[in-house]
C-alpha cells in the first residue's frame, strides 16, 4: 500500500531531482532545457518552507517516492495571494498506476486546509493525461496560450486549468 507523506530534502531531495530531471530531459511537462542540481533542490525546498507551500509525496512501502506534487505562488502580486498554481510529478516508471490521482487529491485538501481560493494548473497542451486527470477533479479549461513556449524545436502550447476552492 503506498502511503502519503510530508517530503523533506534530506529523505526525498534527490528522488524528486531525479524525476524532475527526467521530465526536463524527455518531456514537455517543464520547459526547462538544464537539469537542475542539489543547489536548486536546497533552494527549492527553502521557498516551499518559508512559504508554508506543501511538497507531499507518496512513497511505495518499500519506502521509494513514487511521486510528488506541490503549489506556489501563481504570482508575485498581492491580488493573487489566494491562487495558487500546483505540479503533480509521477516517476516514470509508476505512471498509469492513479498515483497522480491520489497526489492532486491530497494537495486539493491542503490548498482548502490553507484557505486558498483557487488552484490553477498549467498544463502543455499535448498532455491528454494531465489535461483528463484535472478534469476528473472538476478543474474547467479557462483558455489556451499558443507558441507561448519552445522546447525539441517545436512551438508549444499552454492549457490553464483551474479549480475554485470555494465559492463566495
Amino acid at each position: 500500500m503506498n502511503k502519503l507523506v510530508e517530503c523533506k530534502l534530506e529523505r526525498h531531495g534527490q528522488a524528486i531531482l531525479e524525476i524532475f530531471n527526467h521530465a526536463i530531459k524527455t518531456s514537455t511537462a517543464l520547459y526547462d532545457y538544464q537539469e537542475r542540481t542539489w543547489k536548486d533542490m536546497e533552494t527549492w525546498f527553502d521557498v516551499k518552507a518559508t512559504n508554508c507551500f506543501p511538497v507531499i509525496g507518496l512513497e511505495s512501502e518499500e519506502g521509494e517516492l513514487l511521486g510528488f506534487a506541490s503549489f506556489g505562488r501563481f504570482r508575485p502580486h498581492a491580488g493573487y495571494l489566494h491562487t495558487v498554481e500546483h505540479s503533480v510529478y509521477v516517476d516514470h516508471r509508476h505512471r498509469g498506476k492513479s498515483l497522480g490521482k491520489k497526489l492532486l487529491r491530497e494537495l486539493i485538501e491542503r490548498a482548502k486546509g490553507q484557505s486558498y481560493h483557487v488552484m490553477v494548473g498549467a498544463i502543455d497542451s499535448s498532455n491528454l493525461a494531465s489535461r483528463r486527470l484535472h478534469e476528473s477533479f472538476g478543474f474547467t479549461h479557462s483558455g489556451t496560450l499558443p507558441q507561448i513556449g519552445r522546447k525539441f524545436d517545436r512551438w508549444l502550447d499552454v492549457s490553464f486549468y483551474q479549480l475554485i476552492l470555494e465559492e463566495d
